[in-house]
């Protein structure tokens, strides 16, 4: 369930926690009612959100941040302190998928008289903290426990779990459907062999031990996104809250989504033009496209030079906004989305 994660006061580098990609592009198109609700699905360091507040704040706006990673969520109290004592930013501990059922707990007046959300964002992947903090297993650069998952709150198997007790295959499969990793079988087998595995430093050591030198980081990148994706079951969250999402925000509310791989754009495309995750578009009799959403970006938006210069997890990422449509449109209450997924 979502709860409030701000009692405790913790003052750390919070602007250094997370460096927000593509920052202005993100808010200049969410917001098209300064005065509406917004929800952050991924709060992280508050980067974002703090920009949204700036904009929404003076008018009245409100910003629901929720984030799965407790640890975030402090930062990002801490660093909107003044944000959440004047309740412009409502704090929630727990993961997007279960965004439905934690607006529908809110009960925010606005919510109801503005018939949902004026905009939903994400910002998939892994913050800079995860990553730089080596207790996490997020890095392969990094010798750490191999835990990976992003709540550490949550009983569900670390990335340790997994590995000293999986299969061959499922281990080959991870690699190929979660880090489209051609050599999944070698590494497998080296991974195999090296149980029990406890540290990054030895999944590491066992990966290197069958990859040729060159292409050593790109292949380390692959198999720990690939378990960092298992571990913390992304792919079925993001789907979850995409199919949720046009039920949560209002006709003429956005959606924003940054990705930073293709299997996380390729799903936010799709149901971006189409209402579907697997792109199919229906249609009436007369050929009018029958989709929750109006894709805004044709092509996806991508972090400048400059940006990348400056942070170098710019490069892979893409932005893709979509606007609800009038189709099919619930009353608000949380509606169909939050009795699906509160299941």
């Amino acid at each position: 369930g979502a709860e409030s994660p701000c009692e405790r006061d913790e003052s750390d580098e919070s602007e250094a926690y997370h460096v927000p990609v593509m920052l202005r592009e993100t808010v200049d198109w969410l917001v098209t009612d300064p005065s509406g609700v917004y929800a952050d699905g991924t709060l992280g360091g508050g980067g974002h959100t703090s920009a949204l507040l700036d904009v929404v704040a003076p008018a009245g706006g409100v910003v629901v941040g929720v984030d799965r990673d407790e640890e975030a969520l402090a930062q990002a109290c801490d660093r909107l302190r003044a944000h959440v004592d004047a309740q412009s930013l409502r704090p929630l501990h727990t993961s997007f998928r279960y965004l439905p059922s934690a607006l529908a707990g809110l009960e925010l007046p606005a919510l109801s008289a503005q018939r949902g959300l004026s905009g939903l964002m994400l910002d998939l992947g892994v913050s800079s903290h995860q990553i730089d903090a080596d207790y996490r297993g997020f890095s392969f650069r990094r010798d750490g426990a191999l835990d990976m998952r992003m709540d550490q709150t949550s009983p569900g198997p670390s990335a340790k779990d997994f590995l000293n007790a999986c299969e061959p295959a499922e281990l080959v499969r991870a690699l190929q459907d979660y880090g489209e990793e051609k050599y999944a079988r070698p590494i497998a087998r080296a991974i195999l062999a090296a149980r029990p595995l406890e540290s990054t430093a030895q999944l590491v050591h066992a990966v290197e031990s069958v990859t040729p030198e060159p292409k050593r980081t790109k292949t380390l990148a692959r198999v720990f996104q690939a378990l960092r994706i298992l571990v913390n079951d992304e792919l079925g969250e993001l789907e979850a809250i995409l199919l949720a999402a046009a039920d949560l925000v209002r006709p003429g509310g956005r959606l924003a989504i940054l990705s930073y791989h293709s299997l996380e754009d390729r799903r936010a495309k799709n149901v971006m033009r189409s209402g579907h995750l697997d792109g199919r578009l229906d249609q009436d009799e007369m050929g009018n496209a029958l989709s929750h959403w109006r894709p805004l970006t044709r092509k996806p938006v991508t972090a400048t030079d400059a940006e990348v210069a400056l942070n170098g997890r710019a490069r892979s990422a893409k932005l893709r906004v979509a606007e609800r449509t009038n189709f099919d449109v619930a009353p608000w209450r949380g509606g169909r989305a939050a009795r699906a997924l509160s299941r």
